[in-house]
């Protein structure tokens, strides 16, 4: 789908989600929750092509696949904790999304530290 297709439908459940809010706001919030699910689903195929190249590269430069499997799953996790925070602000939560984050970046820090130990071994190595 094309950018201007993805704009065009944002663009609309954006005007139908301002006239819903004042007469029935649960189902604006459900509209928009439900149009960020839409986009996200037609999304994935490029997101998935993306990591097939890096995966593919990191196969190619004899790069660990277990490292570059924790780097796209560090980036998942990113976006999809950001995607979610987003729709707990666009319903007013505020609150919640900050915890969403907040978890995110422990659970990224959590995966990091087996890329973390590598680099500092490395660099143990090279010093004498």
């Amino acid at each position: 789908m094309d950018i201007f297709q993805i704009v065009g439908l944002g663009l609309v459940v954006c005007l139908l989600a301002i006239i819903l809010r004042y007469r029935k706001p649960p189902m604006a919030i459900l509209l928009t929750m439900t149009a960020g699910i839409i986009i996200f689903i037609i999304m994935l195929p490029q997101i998935t092509a993306v990591f097939n190249i890096l995966r593919d590269l990191a196969s190619q430069a004899n790069v660990n696949m277990v490292y570059m499997g924790t780097i796209l799953k560090i980036v998942g996790v990113a976006y999809i904790a950001d995607f979610g925070s987003q729709i707990c602000r666009d319903a007013g939560e505020g609150a919640l999304a900050s915890k969403i984050e907040f978890a995110a970046k422990i659970i990224v820090l959590v995966m990091a530290v087996p890329i973390i130990v590598a680099v500092l071994q490395s660099l143990i190595k090279l010093v004498p």
